[in-house]
């Protein structure tokens, strides 16, 4: 049985990376989380990346583009997933990200995250 793909979890809020880490490891997938301070990133160290769930608002000197340049420096080959309560894909985030999902559509995330890694999703009663 292979590993299941890991997910990082880019957000400024603590309790959104617990809610989204639960959501992702529900759908069978890994979770790692990084959290957004207000000048830094806390990425993961020596850690396997096969998808990036960005938040697009985050309350810090950094903007989710600066943050997505720098994602795509240390995980070149994680595709980017853009989370925002936005019902669309912010232009400036287009250069760095494979796709939009709003944040509330938990299943819509875990879908696109098994189509961009090839691993089916866990369903979970």
């Amino acid at each position: 049985m292979s590993t299941p793909p890991t997910v990082l979890i880019v957000d400024d809020d603590p309790s959104h990376l617990k809610l989204y880490s639960w959501i992702v490891q529900r759908g069978g997938f890994q979770a790692a989380v990084a959290l957004v301070g207000s000048r830094t990133v806390e990425y993961p160290k020596d850690r396997q990346v096969d998808v990036i769930a960005l938040d697009y608002r985050l309350a810090s000197t950094l903007t989710a583009p600066q943050i997505a340049s720098e994602l795509r420096q240390l995980f070149p080959d994680a595709p980017i997933i853009v989370l925002s309560e936005l019902s669309w894909m912010p232009a400036e985030m287009e250069p760095y990200a494979k796709a939009f999902v709003s944040k509330g559509e938990p299943q819509d995330l875990l879908d696109l995250i098994g189509q961009l890694t090839g691993h089916p999703v866990t369903r979970r009663p």
